[in-house]
């Protein structure tokens, strides 16, 4: 994709988090996606198929920025601890500072068709294989319990992460989702601590 055709994608993109966040991806014509965009009805369709793409290349881009800003960071700590909890913080702070993301993907995600869920489980997928290769090293350098179900302890982490986020959009972000870090990282630390 040339530099110009990608600078269009991305500023459709953008625009589409913004209406999906506003209005709902099923109140969302592309024609107000074309508009926030600032380009023509037709032009969408030389870059996505149909609304649902839009949606899922969503959903691949930005997991895929937040699943390298983890690698990135990730190779910067000095233990798995902190590796656990840079992910936890980036989590928390990208989708504290990005509220429209954050309404998609917690809330919109939820509505959605289960072809629409499972394309966009495979742009999760990457994101939960980080969390469960962090706790296999874990166990590994006997930082965690040899008993430890790697497989289900990366779903409670994601879904509780998860959880946390839904709970500070709906309770209107009444408070700081970045400060409740230490305390979801903690929880599980000390219940898969060897």
């Amino acid at each position: 994709m040339t530099s110009k055709k990608k600078e269009k994608y991305d500023l459709i993109l953008e625009a589409a988090l913004k209406v999906f966040a506003e209005h709902g991806f099923h109140r969302s014509q592309v024609s107000k996606i074309a508009k926030a965009a600032g380009v023509a009805d037709g032009t969408i369709y030389l870059y996505f198929k149909r609304k649902e793409d839009i949606l899922i290349s969503l959903f691949r881009e930005k997991l895929g920025e937040l699943v390298g800003k983890f690698h990135m960071h990730i190779e910067q700590t000095t233990g798995v601890k902190e590796a656990l909890r840079k992910v936890c913080e980036i989590h928390y702070t990208e989708l504290e500072n990005n509220v429209d993301l954050a309404f998609v993907t917690q809330i919109e995600l939820r509505q959605s068709s289960l072809e629409l869920r499972k394309e966009i489980g495979k742009a999760v997928k990457p994101y939960i294989e980080l969390i469960e290769k962090l706790l296999e090293r874990g166990v590994e350098e006997k930082l965690f319990r040899a008993d430890l179900d790697v497989k289900l302890t990366r779903l409670l982490l994601f879904g509780a992460m998860d959880e946390v986020v839904t709970s500070w959009l709906i309770s209107g972000r009444k408070y700081s989702l970045s400060a409740q870090v230490d305390g979801t990282v903690q929880f599980f630390l000390q219940g898969i601590q060897a």
